[in-house]
């Protein structure tokens, strides 16, 4: 979820079109029953977004454009089907996207992912635009092997929706996702707030770079974890 700082009648349309493509994308997901399949299908529909769109966050001539989007190998006990438990408490939260703009965000329950994650993140529900949910994860790659502001699970009011029941939701942790924000200064993006971070270091989804460490060798760090800043608690 992020917003670039200006819209015109031409890139409204683009915008729409980019955020129709998404949603097409992730139903061919939903629709596959080969997780890791669909993953691959996911990605190569990224790259070709990434590229080529108009509404692409990379700037002209990023190298992403050219060598694809870098993520982890597929892991499938990164999946899950997890139940939507109860909020600890009534909460909210604002945040800007662009110009003067803010989004509003309400805690509708919480997942729980078992060991060796173990750990407990908040879910949120989007009010603008006919709501959504929303999953924002900063785990303990952050800063060094992904984004230091942390990755997306879910955005459903951008099509990022990989299923569920009325009372459960898939998440599969190998389709996390950097925001626009990770590539390009002019976006802003809802960071994740301290409920939806852990320590656990989680390396599936999107990451940094295509190289990796070779052994021996220190990975140099991209600086701390970025906070949730922008957020305001209401």
């Amino acid at each position: 979820m992020s917003r670039a700082p200006t819209l015109t009648n031409a890139t409204a349309l683009e915008l729409a079109d980019w955020r129709r493509r998404v949603a097409e994308l992730y139903a061919v997901v939903r629709a596959d029953h080969d997780p890791e399949r669909a993953h691959a299908w996911w990605r190569s529909g990224r790259d070709a977004l990434f590229q080529a769109h108009p509404q692409s966050p990379l700037p002209p001539g990023d190298p992403l454009r050219t060598t694809g989007l870098p993520y982890w190998d597929y892991d499938p006990a990164m999946r899950f089907e997890l139940p939507l438990l109860p909020p600890p408490g009534p909460q909210q939260r604002s945040a800007p996207t662009g110009a003067d703009e803010t989004t509003t965000m309400c805690l509708i329950g919480q997942i729980t992912f078992p060991a060796p994650l173990d750990v407990t993140l908040d879910v949120w529900w989007l009010r603008q635009y006919g709501g959504g949910l929303f999953l924002p994860l900063r785990d303990g790659t952050a800063g060094d092997a992904s984004y230091g502001g942390g990755r997306y699970a879910l955005d459903t009011a951008k099509g990022a929706d990989l299923g569920g029941t009325a009372s459960t939701l898939i998440i599969d942790l190998n389709f996390l996702y950097h925001p626009s924000c990770r590539y390009n200064h002019r976006w802003q993006c809802p960071l994740a707030p301290a409920g939806n971070t852990t320590a656990a270091p989680v390396r599936a989804g999107e990451r940094l770079s295509h190289t990796r460490p070779r052994p021996g060798r220190a990975s140099v760090k991209a600086g701390p974890p970025r906070p949730a800043t922008g957020w305001s608690v209401t």
